[in-house]
């Protein structure tokens, strides 16, 4: 049967992805060699066509497989940003229900904390658009919350009124809805430059990503 296959293979993918991320002897080919990304992608839209006909014990199972996949995932996009100068900076931490923009301008970290459509910033930060460590900080990040690596909190909010309109992704554009398009995230690191710029802060942009809460 279509279903019982599909749930098989899914089952299957997410447990071996799941332990392939604790094992750190599996070889990378392994990943590659299938066009795993793809052929996942075309299996999860025809699970999607499937779900009405699940009995509740085959919903759960998949959603317990996916949820196992989806943290392990999750984790591995949240290292996009590690490894990036200058090196005495300790990572920003991701906002939830948003993002993190980073760049690197002359050994300056500067990161923009986005909110996704629906939430806000705790504090008014309309004018603040990035959050900066270097040397010029003592390597520590600047920040409206008491010292740390928390740079911005994304509460629910029906309107979006605390920080400047590049702050938020637009409603029918989530951060990992960014992250997946290489057009869209180009653009928006992009922009990200084109407003440091407008700042005064002027160099080589170097190590850019951005992370998903």
């Amino acid at each position: 049967m279509v279903f019982q296959g599909t749930l098989v293979w899914l089952y299957s993918l997410a447990v071996l992805s799941f332990s392939a991320a604790q094992d750190d002897t599996s070889s990378p080919n392994d990943c590659l060699k299938t066009d795993l990304v793809e052929e996942l992608s075309a299996k999860l839209k025809l699970a999607g066509q499937c779900s009405a006909t699940w009995s509740p014990e085959q919903t759960a199972t998949i959603l317990q497989s996916l949820t196992n996949l989806t943290d392990t995932l999750h984790k591995q996009q949240l290292k996009d940003c590690q490894n990036a100068e200058p090196k005495n900076c300790i990572e920003a931490q991701v906002p939830e229900n948003g993002g993190l923009a980073c760049v690197t301008v002359d050994n300056r970290r500067f990161c923009k904390p986005m909110c996704s459509h629906g939430y806000d910033f705790n504090f008014l930060r309309r004018s603040r658009l990035f959050e900066e460590c270097s040397v010029q900080t003592s390597y520590k990040w600047q920040t409206q919350y008491v010292g740390g690596n928390k740079l911005a909190v994304c509460n629910e909010a029906r309107v979006q009124v605390s920080g400047a309109k590049t702050a938020y992704f637009p409603k029918d554009q989530s951060c990992l809805t960014t992250k997946s398009n290489s057009t869209l995230q180009s653009r928006l690191l992009e922009d990200l430059t084109t407003e440091l710029k407008s700042l005064g802060i002027q160099g080589e942009p170097q190590n850019p990503c951005l992370v998903c809460g």
